[in-house]
């Protein structure tokens, strides 16, 4: 069975299910899972009852879909990604991307906890992206050349939608949140870096580093789903005072940044009519 079919299957067992017509989709990344409180919560499948979705190896990531509504906003929640570095491949980690964009989702909305290379960024912080750098080592669109996978060769100038990253700026604004912005870095890991790695990684424009995020809005680009993805700042990166980082602390500074992030996603997805 190839992709597309796939892709088509798991489409019409969720439809089957109640997700029926949702605008939003939402991508929920390390340590960041309270998005699901704001959500009017209709069903929740776990991805291990979903034709051809992969399991969440991660222990720290539920592994659930989420259906429901902010305020008349029907959405789409992943509670838990997928990772290059758990062993999937690119096109299993992007999968829910073209299930969701197939049940009718409009706006994809993206969030990761990230290493902050940028010495403005404090642990805590909210980066909206601006832009990234992939350096992982897989491509999702590789070897799926077919036309129901959109264009080939899609255009990459601007990633991340410029309508929905001022929705996230005005939402922020609103609630009283800072929101920065900067440039993203995609890592395959699963280690985190060396100093050696911090410094190369400013040098050639990077803000914040993690290891999810860019395939997924690589493929968005490609079916022309428009996308925008915030980052936690998990912890500081300067090179020259680098401290050990345990992931646990990562998952806590993730957990106490949580409540700021969902409040400015729930925010500009019920400007999304407006």
């Amino acid at each position: 069975m190839d992709h597309a079919q796939q892709v088509q299957e798991a489409t019409t067992y969720l439809k089957n299910a109640g997700f029926d017509a949702p605008i939003a989709g939402i991508v929920l990344g390390t340590g960041l899972g309270k998005m699901v409180e704001q959500v009017n919560i209709e069903y929740s499948i776990p991805y291990t009852e979903i034709p051809h979705f992969p399991e969440a190896t991660v222990e720290f990531h539920a592994g659930k879909l989420i259906y429901g509504s902010i305020g008349k906003i029907k959405v789409i929640a992943m509670q838990g990604r997928f990772h290059y570095y758990e062993g999937y491949t690119m096109q299993q980690i992007t999968f829910p991307v073209r299930v969701m964009h197939a049940l009718g989702v409009k706006h994809l909305f993206l969030s990761n906890a990230a290493g902050g290379i940028n010495a403005d960024y404090k642990k805590g912080d909210l980066v909206l992206i601006d832009d990234h750098i992939n350096l992982q080592t897989g491509n999702p669109l590789t070897g799926l050349n077919k036309p129901e996978y959109g264009p080939r060769f899609p255009d990459m100038s601007r990633p991340y939608d410029h309508r929905l990253n001022q929705l996230l700026l005005n939402a922020a604004k609103e609630n009283g949140i800072q929101l920065k912005q900067g440039v993203y870095t995609s890592v395959q890991g699963p280690n985190l870096e060396t100093r050696a790695e911090y410094r190369f990684l400013g040098i050639i424009g990077s803000d914040m580093v993690g290891m999810s995020t860019v395939p997924e809005v690589i493929v968005a680009n490609q079916i022309g789903l428009p996308c925008a993805a915030v980052s936690v700042i998990t912890d500081e990166c300067d090179p020259d005072n680098l401290q050990p980082v345990d992931i646990s602390e990562i998952i806590a500074v993730a957990g106490m940044a949580d409540g700021k992030l969902s409040k400015v996603f729930a925010s500009a997805i019920g400007m999304i009519a407006l």
